[in-house]
């Protein structure tokens, strides 16, 4: 079967690439609007890009009705700042929860039940449920388009980083214990520690 992208409806293109690109880490975003509203929202369009300096990224699309920008993008555009809490499964039902359209001034923390703490470098609040959290600075917002499907990059400077002190030894992060999940296609999501194996790089 061979498909060239420019035939396809941006819905068809979109399954296309969530049915291939897995799993993918999910990227819990805590923002701050101008009046100081919280937002928050998970995006699986979610990867690190350095580690000097540390860079981080996520990808927001537009809305799929009327590709407006998600408060999400709005917010950092306005601010320059955000959190990406990791998404353990613990509290995978709540970050679904999240997933949902809101109006513009909801608190997507109080939708979902979840906990806002201070965070040390940024003004957006942490998810305190979250094993880890990376506090961002905006370093660039790449857009592709401004219709339905269409998407833009958020690139990020890590500033500061929390960890929870049961996951942390020896300099690195126990993957066992931060139990993450991944997203597939459609509602399907994986627990990548269920079934691991090891591959030795020679």
């Amino acid at each position: 079967m061979d498909v060239k992208p420019d035939s396809l409806h941006w819905k068809n293109a979109y399954k296309l690439m969530i049915g291939s690109i897995l799993p993918r880490p999910i990227a819990f975003v805590s923002t701050l609007d101008e009046n100081g509203t919280a937002n928050l929202a998970p995006f699986s369009f979610f990867t690190a890009i350095s580690a000097e300096p540390m860079m981080v990224c996520f990808s927001p699309m537009r809305r799929g009705t009327d590709g407006t920008k998600k408060d999400t993008l709005l917010n950092i555009e306005q601010t320059k700042e955000f959190v990406i809490n990791i998404v353990s499964e613990e509290i995978g039902e709540k970050m679904n929860l999240c997933a949902g359209e809101f109006p513009r001034d909801a608190d997507e923390f109080e939708e979902s039940g979840l906990t806002k703490i201070s965070s040390a470098a940024v003004s957006p609040p942490r998810v305190k449920e979250s094993l880890v959290h990376l506090e961002c600075l905006l370093h660039e917002i790449l857009h592709f388009g401004e219709h339905a499907g269409a998407g833009s990059l958020v690139i990020g400077k890590v500033v500061h980083i929390h960890v929870d002190d049961a996951l942390f030894f020896d300099g690195k992060i126990d993957t066992g214990k931060l139990n993450p999940i991944g997203r597939l296609a459609g509602n399907q999501y994986t627990k990548p520690m269920s079934d691991t194996f090891e591959i030795v790089r020679r």
